[in-house]
């Protein structure tokens, strides 16, 4: 077989980039069920501020967080197979992400609103992943960089 001629399902560096950020998101997400990992595992709560449990020790997570990282994994997946997808997933995922950074800077910490328990580590968290999603979805270019598969 002929590897310098060979495409791979996810052809440019956009759709890789936006599978690894997809996969750390899967990853993240199952993490956040796994005692130990996830510190005071026994007061996690659905969703809401009231959540104590913290995923290495660290961001604050409840069952609602966990799923909503697993499913934002799923659909970076899925968009990653195409290059318009994959720019979509990381450049709308960033905006996300940094409208949740807003949402955690305005909303208290114990509100009612506070329906995914967001603290200061998330915040920063979801600005750094908003900034560099967007970048990514942004910077890398439409096309294979790869001079062995060039015509």
């Amino acid at each position: 077989m002929d590897t310098a001629h060979t495409t791979s399902a996810l052809a440019t560096n956009t759709q890789k980039a936006a599978a690894v950020v997809a996969g750390t998101f899967l990853v993240v997400g199952v993490l956040g069920f796994i005692p130990g990992v996830t510190t005071h595992y026994d007061d996690m709560t659905f969703a809401g501020h009231h959540s104590g449990a913290q995923l290495l020790g660290l961001f604050g997570v409840s069952v609602l967080h966990n799923i909503v990282h697993l499913a934002f994994a799923v659909a970076g997946l899925l968009l990653a197979r195409t290059w318009n997808g994959a720019r979509a997933f990381l450049i709308g995922g960033g905006i996300v992400y940094l409208l949740l950074t807003l949402y955690g800077l305005l909303v208290d910490r114990h509100d009612p609103a506070n329906f995914v328990p967001l603290d200061e580590a998330d915040n920063w968290l979801h600005l750094v992943l908003g900034v560099g999603m967007v970048a990514l979805g942004t910077v890398l270019p439409r096309t294979d960089d790869h001079p062995a598969r060039r015509p």
